[in-house]
């Protein structure tokens, strides 16, 4: 079984801001005083980026009175845009503290600091109180998660009644066997598959309802495509932010990744609930 130490040294090297600085640059922005747009390819760590977070957002409702928690924060791109988008708060927990400290960094970089913040801590074991978010959502983290259980009756406890959770990831399909490293994992003794009907009992079971459920792999083959189309014509990929934290081991991540969905091994989907009012 891994360990959270093992987890969170998958996905930190020590120096991030600087690779993070570095590239901005690269792309002619300012790494000092980055904008939200230019940040994008980067800070959004999860399948298909930014366009994830956007057709997230067109779905929820959300008042700038709203306190929302994001679980699995990495540095801080999906906080940053909710906060922005809506006018709202938002607390974001990440077991990897250099991932914390170079979302602070960007955050205040971006004066958003008076609406979001990020805590590292363990999201089995969340240092908030009961019933503190109108609702929460988390971007390709359960992976790492081994209880599921325990992970959504956490998430269950620190909603208010009535709140509502949405969850992004990667499930395991029926086809073949899944070939490591990928971007959540070096091994499967790291990854955490659950499929999408173990996912909807999970979450029946720990007091969510109105549970729904969206496959979206014929929307990452579609990117997948559009990605590989601009790179053949010399341009950067719109989602780089697996190069950012992998370095060198993100091209066989993503080609792992690829095979995976087309051979359906994994499944990319989204999951919308509430806590019961």
């Amino acid at each position: 079984m891994s360990t959270s130490s093992d987890i969170a040294g998958h996905y930190t090297k020590g120096d991030l801001l600087a690779r993070l600085q570095k590239a901005l640059a690269a792309d002619g922005a300012d790494p000092e005083r980055p904008t939200l747009e230019a940040l994008a390819p980067y800070d959004q760590f999860h399948g298909r980026g930014l366009e994830v977070t956007e057709e997230l957002a067109d779905t929820l409702s959300v008042a700038p009175s709203d306190h929302l928690l994001d679980i699995g924060s990495g540095i801080g791109g999906p906080a940053r845009y909710f906060a922005n988008r809506f006018g709202c708060r938002i607390t974001g927990i990440d077991l990897t503290e250099e991932f914390c400290a170079v979302a602070r960094e960007v955050t205040t970089q971006l004066d958003l600091q008076d609406r979001v913040r990020f805590e590292q801590g363990d999201a089995l074991a969340m240092p908030f109180a009961d019933a503190g978010f109108e609702g929460a959502y988390s971007m390709n983290v359960s992976m790492n998660i081994a209880d599921k259980a325990a992970f959504y009756a956490e998430i269950h406890r620190v909603l208010k009644p009535g709140g509502w959770l949405m969850l992004s990831e990667i499930a395991r399909g029926d086809g073949g066997k899944l070939d490591y490293p990928t971007p959540w994992a070096e091994t499967p003794e790291s990854s955490f598959l659950a499929t999408p009907g173990q996912t909807e009992e999970g979450l029946r079971a720990c007091g969510f309802v109105d549970i729904a459920l969206r496959d979206t792999r014929e929307q990452a083959l579609a990117f997948a495509k559009r990605s590989r189309a601009l790179v053949d014509q010399g341009e950067k990929p719109p989602h780089r932010a697996v190069q950012l934290i992998h370095g060198a081991a993100a091209a066989t991540m993503a080609a792992n990744t690829g095979r995976g969905f087309a051979e359906s091994a994994i499944l990319p989907v989204e999951i919308h609930c509430r806590k019961a009012g």
